[in-house]
């Protein structure tokens, strides 16, 4: 292929997924920008907008930009505030493209670097493309330092090694992204859960640039850090053991079973060997409480096991994500066949036939 025909191939088509509340200053500078980053884009794109039940009129400014601009700028309502994670679920149920790129509505993530990240993206065969926001123009002590650390922190715990968690401006592939399904505030954790259905080695990073705010109010604070942490144990636990659970109790009872066996076989030791009186001893009391909290946790262990078969069987989901380049690209796929050979029946039909004509 020459260059000419490479750089006149069209580009994957791309969903723009913005969430929004309480942003109404942020709305129209952000759709321009949106906008004017996309101008070059070689390929068709679409704008979703979703209000997380905002009170300050963004629903309505959203909708006049929606106007303004046409019908690829798609206004997305929930009823209420259900959160940004719930926001950025529902835009990608909406998004129709092959590619969905989302950003925060308040105008720090770059839309101009879109393009940059689809063609990385996609020259490199990746399924995730985060934004590492590497100079970041936020507060040192509120926002950088408790980043840095729940970076290292969730990295280490799932595997997937990422400088930036947090950063909202991120390119998937739809086929990828709509297998994984976000609740509570999952969304800091998405390419953690993107490893659950792909190698971690197609996900990618690449430095985007950021702005400070310039209007509306941040809606985070030092109190997310806290968040963060319990999330983490619930990002961890699924990763891990969403399909044996059993494994997750059953060691912590085993180990509490063993030691707790452990120690009444010294005590039984002391009292029938030694003869000396055990009843007042509190390593006896420990000892009980550590047989009957495994016992609990092995039966808490065979329940979540019959829990999770009858999730994955009610929900028809499989343990498995199979790889479809073909149908990812949209592309019929067409099962091949290898006839049989029927050579012997054939042989004696024929046969039967001649018999008959005798």
């Amino acid at each position: 292929m020459t260059e000419s025909k490479a750089t006149e191939q069209r580009m994957p088509s791309l969903s723009v997924v913005i969430p929004m509340f309480n942003e109404i200053e942020n709305v129209g500078p952000m759709v321009a920008r949106v906008h004017e980053g996309l101008t070059g884009y070689n390929g068709d794109w679409e704008l979703l907008v979703v209000d997380d039940g905002s009170t300050d009129g963004t629903p309505k400014a959203l909708h006049k930009e929606a106007e303004k601009y046409g019908t690829h700028v798609r206004v997305v309502e929930l009823r209420r505030n259900f959160g940004q994670t719930a926001a950025m679920q529902a835009g990608i149920d909406e998004a129709r493209g092959y590619l969905i790129a989302t950003l925060d509505g308040d105008l720090q993530n770059d839309p101009a670097d879109i393009p940059r990240m689809v063609a990385h993206l996609l020259e490199n065969d990746l399924d995730l493309l985060t934004g590492w926001r590497k100079n970041r123009k936020d507060d040192l002590v509120l926002r950088k330092i408790p980043s840095r650390i729940a970076n290292r922190l969730i990295g280490k715990i799932t595997g997937v090694r990422i400088n930036d968690y947090g950063c909202s401006l991120k390119i998937y592939k739809a086929s990828v992204i709509k297998q994984v399904r976000l609740y509570g505030e999952m969304h800091r954790f998405i390419p953690a859960w993107v490893a659950a259905v792909v190698p971690p080695s197609r996900i990618g990073e690449i430095v985007v640039a950021h702005n400070a705010r310039v209007a509306g109010q941040s809606k985070y604070g030092i109190s997310r850090t806290f968040r963060v942490i319990l999330d983490l144990l619930s990002v961890y636990f699924f990763m891990r053991y969403r399909a044996r659970p059993g494994h997750f109790f059953g060691s912590i009872g085993l180990a509490l079973g063993s030691v707790g066996g452990l120690l009444l076989t010294y005590l039984a030791f002391v009292k029938f060997i030694l003869g000396d009186d055990i009843g007042n001893r509190p390593l006896f009391l420990i000892a009980v409480v550590m047989v009957i909290a495994a016992l609990q946790f092995l039966t808490t262990g065979v329940l979540s096991e019959l829990i999770s078969r009858t999730y994955f069987e009610s929900s028809q989901r499989q343990q498995y994500v199979i790889y479809r380049p073909t149908e990812e690209k949209g592309e019929e796929v067409e099962a091949g066949w290898k006839a049989g050979q029927a050579k012997a029946s054939v042989t004696t039909a024929s046969d039967d036939s001649a018999d008959h004509a005798g």
